[in-house]
Order: C-alpha cells, then sequence, then structure tokens
C-alpha cells in the first residue's frame, strides 16, 4: 500500500491545499493530511478546528475516490510523522521559487535522517498560486473578500472568528 502524507499547519485550509489533496489522492492508495502544530505561527484556529475543517472539506473527495483520506495531528519531527504513519512518501505543495528554496532544504535534513522516505512537489494550479493561508488572514482580519481563496465552510468559519 502507497502511503503519502500531505503535511502543513491548513491554517486556515484554502483551496489550494485542496486542490493539492485532490491531485495527491491520485498518487497513493492511502493520504495523511498531517495537521501540524506550530506555535510559532500563532493558528487563528485551534488544532481540533482544523482537524474538523479538514475532515468536513475531505467528505466529498473521499466518496468520489474511494480513497482512504486520514487526518492526523502532530507535533514532532516531520520525517518521525512519516515514520508513524507509515509514509514513504512526504507530499508538499509549490506555489512560487521560495517556495522551493524553503523545501529544497528540508528535503536534505529528512533524507539524511531517513533516506527511505521520498518526497513529492506539486505545483498549484495556476489560479491557486498565490494563495498563502498566512495572506488569507491578514485579507480578513482587514475586512477583505477572501470567498475566493477558500471553500464556502471555510469562508464561514473565518468571517465569524474574525467579528
Amino acid at each position: 500500500m502507497r502511503v503519502g502524507l500531505y503535511p502543513g499547519t491548513f491554517d486556515p485550509l484554502t483551496l489550494g491545499h485542496i486542490d493539492i489533496i485532490r491531485r495527491a489522492s491520485v498518487l497513493v492508495d492511502r493520504l495523511v493530511i498531517g495537521v501540524a502544530v506550530n506555535y510559532d505561527k500563532m493558528p487563528l484556529f485551534s488544532l481540533d478546528e482544523r482537524v474538523e475543517i479538514i475532515q468536513a472539506e475531505c467528505k466529498e473527495l473521499i466518496t468520489k475516490t474511494k480513497i482512504e483520506i486520514v487526518v492526523h495531528p502532530f507535533e514532532n519531527l516531520l520525517i518521525d510523522c512519516a515514520r508513524e504513519v507509515g509514509a514513504g512518501l512526504i507530499i508538499r505543495g509549490l506555489r512560487a521559487v521560495a517556495d522551493f528554496e524553503y523545501e529544497f532544504q528540508m528535503v536534505g535534513m529528512n533524507r539524511a535522517m531517513d533516506d527511505s522516505v521520498e518526497t513529492v512537489f506539486l505545483m498549484a494550479e495556476t489560479r491557486h498560486q498565490a494563495i498563502a493561508s498566512k495572506l488569507v488572514k491578514e485579507i480578513a482580519r482587514l475586512d477583505g473578500d477572501v470567498a475566493k481563496f477558500v471553500s464556502p465552510t471555510v469562508y464561514q468559519k473565518l468571517t465569524e472568528r474574525l467579528r
């Protein structure tokens, strides 16, 4: 069984994330969405809320593709999380060259710790390349319209949270 791990903080889950989840689901038999605890980013949504949002947003994809998608919170090293869930593949989304530089370093460190785990990069679709959770939160905080960057459910939760 091919198990892939797609890690991130997903705060909030964007259409770019959903695009990568959808595209990653055809590469593996089981997709684990690793929701990272990252205190440095000061998340808007709690870990439990982010897990719940991702589970709800993936229901339709699970039904449509029949793939097993599991949402797994983690607070340890990414490579240790990959081992925990039995992932032989880490899936990372790329938007721009700046993403690649950071990801390139991360791959090197992960390979040094465990060279049996491969990393695959998926480029975001053109219409999603500019979407970043940090920017979505900033736009929403300043009363900008983020409806085209997130699902209707996430949009509602985001606007409620920031009222």
